[in-house]
């Protein structure tokens, strides 16, 4: 190592970038990447300046140091980060094609304002007139923005308070156990994946051209949870009669929502193809609507019914 350099006495070491000696003054080593201290505590600290003057206590070298001025381990560490490199940057090329995070956070854009205008519309879908998800150049707008958009955020969590009731409800009953609560939660994202599948199967052999896409599909009848809450709830309060009573307003409801809402992504494209309304293909598309929003209720009550007594 070069001699020279000065360290301020009674002052802490700083990391900064060390050069190491090269043939030629002022050239540094581009590898170096840590700094060697082993030099000053041998020196002690106020170390005198070298006659070279560029500032480096003169110091002999240190077998970090040695190991560290390596080409060899200096090459595999260059090796090494670019591995590190092009790893990332794989899977930063390649992570959408399977976990398409761009678009889950669209789902999840949502608000305090959109929550709760949206639990209201799903309870109380009678009264409301527009149902057109709002567009802006080309691109549906955010949740937060628009009510009628579609989130994950409500599924999400109305699915994790769903379990969550359930087992409530089995440890009132002294039936719970965690064996039969992951029964419970299997078997609603059993019936959550058929449905999903149901739906893509159906509209491949109806041959409709739509932009609702599986997230989407994933999204609506995930709302359905919702629902089922507040039955069970009111089961464990109420009994059978406030059971019956609420789960009933929830499927009407979740019935209507389902209508209105699939009948603008199914119908309506078929409209712009021209189809006329009573034709055929467009008949198949209106049936495959009402079958979609009747199975909400039904799927509502197979899931809950046990879990009240």
């Amino acid at each position: 190592m070069h001699p020279g350099g000065l360290v301020a006495a009674g002052t802490p070491r700083q990391p900064s970038k060390r050069r190491t000696p090269v043939s030629q003054p002022g050239m540094a080593d581009p590898h170096q990447l840590f700094d060697d201290t082993s030099s000053t505590q041998s020196q002690g600290y106020g170390a005198q300046r070298g006659p070279s003057g560029l500032g480096y206590p003169a110091a002999s070298a240190s077998p970090q140091a040695a190991f560290l001025a390596d080409p060899v381990s200096n090459m595999a560490m260059a090796y090494g980060s670019s591995l590190a490199a092009q790893g990332k940057e794989l899977v930063d090329k390649n992570i959408d094609r399977f976990i398409p995070v761009t678009k889950l956070k669209y789902y999840f854009a949502v608000d305090t304002m959109y929550v709760g205008k949206k639990l209201g519309l799903l309870f109380f879908p009678y009264l409301h007139q527009d149902w057109e998800v709002q567009y802006q150049q080309d691109t549906p707008v955010a949740p937060r923005f628009d009510i009628n958009a579609p989130d994950l955020y409500i599924p999400a969590m109305a699915f994790i308070t769903y379990i969550l009731v359930a087992g409530l409800a089995l440890g009132t009953q002294d039936r719970f156990s965690p064996d039969l609560l992951g029964l419970q939660a299997s078997s609603a994202l059993a019936w959550l994946t058929l449905e999903v599948l149901a739906i893509l199967l159906s509209l491949y052999l109806v041959t409709v051209n739509t932009d609702l896409t599986t997230i989407d599909l994933v999204a609506f009848l995930g709302y359905k949870y919702v629902g089922m809450i507040g039955g069970v709830l009111m089961g464990l309060l109420f009994g059978k009669i406030g059971y019956y009573l609420v789960l009933g307003w929830c499927c009407v409801s979740i019935f209507v929502f389902m209508i209105r809402t699939l009948r603008l992504k199914i119908l309506a494209d078929a409209a712009a193809e021209g189809i006329p309304v009573r034709g055929a293909r467009n008949q198949l598309r209106m049936y495959l609507t009402m079958a979609v929003a009747a199975a909400q209720p039904l799927l509502m009550y197979w899931l809950t019914f046990h879990l009240v007594r």
